[in-house]
């Protein structure tokens, strides 16, 4: 029996407040108020690719994402602030949080994710033998057992690493 892919996207950096210039910081969602975290920016081409990405995974999307209780608080209310789950068509309970970066392997161990999208490189360390297709997210690259995305544009190459279902044809991958 084939395993089904599946889709593990952070939410810090990748899908919020990403792509920032070197030295910028998005402090705002973080230490502003609830108020100016609600209306703060989602990360430039969020809503033009993941959509796809989702209905290309079949739905089986999760966010993983690891903070503390007060920022999963703002975390949740500003996915529906922004009507990320209707804009995006992840569902509303693939949802994730915890507590230390290299939890998020235990996660994606217990949801089967194939694919994970996520900023920071320890992330990726601790998932290197769990998640087969990993994506360093944003403007640095990393070593060679992770692949680069440095954009929500670059990130439609994840299409091609989607294994093809017997009923669907593999012209699409290419590698």
């Amino acid at each position: 029996m084939d395993i089904e892919p599946r889709l593990g996207v952070d939410f810090g950096r990748v899908i919020h407040g990403g792509l920032l210039a070197p030295g910028e910081n998005d402090t705002v969602f973080l230490d502003g108020s609830f108020e100016q975290a609600l209306a703060s920016r989602a990360t430039e081409g969020v809503y033009d690719v993941l959509p796809g990405l989702i209905e290309a995974f079949g739905g089986r999307a999760w966010i993983i994402s690891k903070c503390g209780d007060r920022i999963r608080k703002r975390t949740l209310a500003w996915l529906d602030h922004h009507d990320f789950y209707e804009r995006t068509g992840l569902p509303k309970d693939n949802v994730r949080f915890c507590r230390k970066r290299e939890e998020k392997a235990r996660h994606c161990a217990e949801l089967g994710i194939t694919h994970m999208i996520d900023d920071r490189l320890d992330v990726h360390r601790a998932i290197r033998e769990i998640v087969p297709y990993r994506y360093l997210f944003g403007p640095e690259a990393g070593p060679d057992w992770v692949r680069h995305i440095d954009g929500w544009d670059a990130a439609e190459v994840i299409r091609r690493d989607i294994p093809a279902e017997p009923s669907r044809p593999a012209t699409h991958r290419s590698r």
